[in-house]
């Protein structure tokens, strides 16, 4: 084919623009495309390719529980009773996605099981979520319960959940269908009191009725940029069937509500026997649906979160581990970004004990340890990379100076 050599004839053969009106013209075998054309087609075969890969599950190489929970180990430190539940769980959701690709059994349908975990604040309520997220096929988001408010009301619509799930599936609703909502903080909409109140509790039981149509399984128009709804706005409908809930607080409390319990039933003659059984340190591995009852949860979200599973408080030894041991750890993330600078970082092991001890003291869980190693590490991480030194070594000494410049008996609690 002869090609004129007026240069001014090549045009984009898609929107029509002329050399001159574009950055770049690329020349095919019978025609052009400018710049702005061919990033527009990458882009609309970057997200084809992403919604069929999405939606293709067979495809996908389905990890067994115990291949989840291996993967699970690299990052969060014990708590394996928690991680089998939702091992169990996620790879249970697999399986009810993939159920119509199998010909028997056509009858029985497969129902999920939404998941409560109950665990004291630093436990790794959250990290467990963020961490199986990382390894997921299907959409996954995180949300708070704290600023859900019944319609109506200041605050977030129950909707607004499934929001954040549409954005994080880019609007493909065949997609968000099949995703993973956790809903952290669902301690937060307990019901405040038994007694009846003139005023109205929109963030407590209102909210937790709100969630009842989500948790089982309904279609629920959702706005699609969240906010109010409006007559005007344009809602898209959510088929909440296949999406499972995983819900985790802290309960603060709670231990109270069980002990009660304990007590009350430890009766006859082997009362003795069984109250000395009770290990009255870690309360909330008795934890049993009516203790949710008694904390403020109504029975009709206890019923649609079957599966209840906790997080063991962390002692000693599980926060040593979770300083050094997990692909994440904090050192080895400090020890990254002095790296960067060119400064090798050395941290004694009485440091590593000394850390632990006041993560101890404070109560704050795993989450004390980072507020402790910001304190070490911060006037290190301000004057390092404006020095020429390459190495960096922290002993006790050096540790203790800088904690003592901080009031951290505030972060005490009680």
């Amino acid at each position: 084919m002869a090609y004129s050599n007026d240069k001014k004839s090549e045009k984009c053969s898609f929107c029509g623009r002329t050399k001159k009106e574009t950055n770049l013209l690329i020349a095919g075998v019978s025609g052009h495309i400018c710049d702005t054309c061919a990033e527009q087609a990458h882009g609309i075969v970057k997200e084809e390719i992403k919604s069929k890969a999405e939606l293709d599950l067979n495809h996908i190489k389905l990890l067994k529980p115990i291949e989840i929970k291996n993967f699970l180990d690299e990052y969060v430190i014990g708590q394996d009773n928690a991680k089998k539940f939702i091992s169990v769980a996620v790879y249970n959701h697999y399986k009810r996605l993939k159920q119509d690709d199998y010909k028997e059994d056509k009858d029985v349908e497969i129902e999920k099981s939404n998941i409560i975990l109950v665990g004291e604040t630093g436990t790794g309520k959250t990290l467990l979520a963020r961490t199986i997220a990382r390894m997921l096929h299907v959409p996954f988001t995180i949300v708070d319960a704290t600023v859900l408010t019944e319609a109506g009301y200041v605050g977030e619509d129950i909707e607004s959940i499934l929001t954040r799930l549409l954005q994080v599936a880019d609007y493909n609703v065949e997609s968000a269908e099949r995703g993973i909502v956790f809903i952290d903080e669902i301690d937060k909409i307990a019901r405040k009191s038994d007694n009846p109140s003139i005023t109205r509790d929109v963030s407590g039981e209102g909210v937790q009725q709100g969630l009842l149509k989500l948790l089982e399984g309904s279609v629920v128009n959702v706005p699609p940029q969240g906010g109010r709804k409006h007559p005007d706005q344009k809602m898209i409908p959510v088929n909440t069937k296949n999406i499972l809930f995983i819900c985790g607080g802290a309960f603060d409390g709670i231990e109270k509500k069980i002990a009660a319990r304990l007590n009350t039933k430890v009766v006859g003659y082997t009362a003795s026997s069984k109250s000395e059984e009770i290990d009255r340190e870690n309360l909330l591995q008795y934890i049993a649906p009516q203790d949710l009852k008694s904390f403020g949860l109504i029975p009709e979200i206890i019923g649609r979160l079957p599966v209840l599973s906790y997080l063991n408080p962390l002692d000693r030894d599980i926060l040593r581990s979770i300083l050094t041991e997990p692909k994440n750890s904090m050192i080895k993330q400090y020890t990254k970004l002095f790296n960067m600078d060119g400064i090798n970082l050395e941290i004694d092991e009485n440091v590593m004990e000394y850390i632990v001890d006041k993560a101890i003291e404070f109560k704050l869980g795993a989450r004390g340890l980072r507020s402790i190693c910001e304190a070490i590490m911060i006037d290190p991480m301000f004057e390092m990379p404006s020095s020429n030194s390459g190495d960096l070594h922290i002993d006790l000494k050096f540790a203790q100076a800088k904690l003592e410049k901080i009031n951290f008996k505030k972060l005490k609690v009680a």
